[in-house]
């Protein structure tokens, strides 16, 4: 394969696991604020809901589109990336924790910063690492896992 043609392949798959990541990022955004107003669920309980919830849109768009052409049965690729997701999660609050607690910058901004600017641009990199290399691995691409 020449490199012109990876460049374009790899270029193409950032972009439909990003594009992936934001349908299900609105989806989890919508789904927790509809369970926090009108059905009037706790922030945890409806969090976990639109977490699963978004982890699932993630999955179904990426396997039928960003990696439709990777070979994928049973559940074990759904819970790999559903613990890939979480290992993101994760981060974002280790990042804020960090942030936070550990260097003491505690105003509004400096959280927003910490965790859903810093910790969610960390947090991508792991998923999409993560995705490709465990749940929708090629044998063929280079910087796969195959064992």
């Amino acid at each position: 394969m020449n490199p012109a043609t990876r460049t374009g392949g790899a270029r193409n798959e950032l972009l439909g696991f990003a594009a992936v990541g934001l349908i299900a990022y609105a989806a989890d955004l919508a789904l927790f604020t509809w369970l926090r107003g009108p059905a009037a669920l706790g922030p945890l309980t409806a969090k976990a809901l639109s977490f699963l919830a978004g982890c699932t849109v993630a999955y179904l768009g990426n396997a039928l589109g960003t990696y439709r052409h990777a070979r994928v049965r049973g559940l074990r690729p759904y819970a790999v990336f559903f613990a890939v997701n979480v290992a993101g999660a994760l981060v974002q609050l280790l990042c804020l924790t960090v942030s936070h607690y550990g260097l003491g910058l505690t105003s509004q901004r400096a959280d927003t910063v910490s965790g859903a600017g810093i910790g969610m641009a960390v947090a991508t990199v792991l998923r999409f690492w993560g995705t490709r290399t465990w749940v929708f691995r090629d044998e063929g691409r280079v910087g796969s896992w195959t064992g």
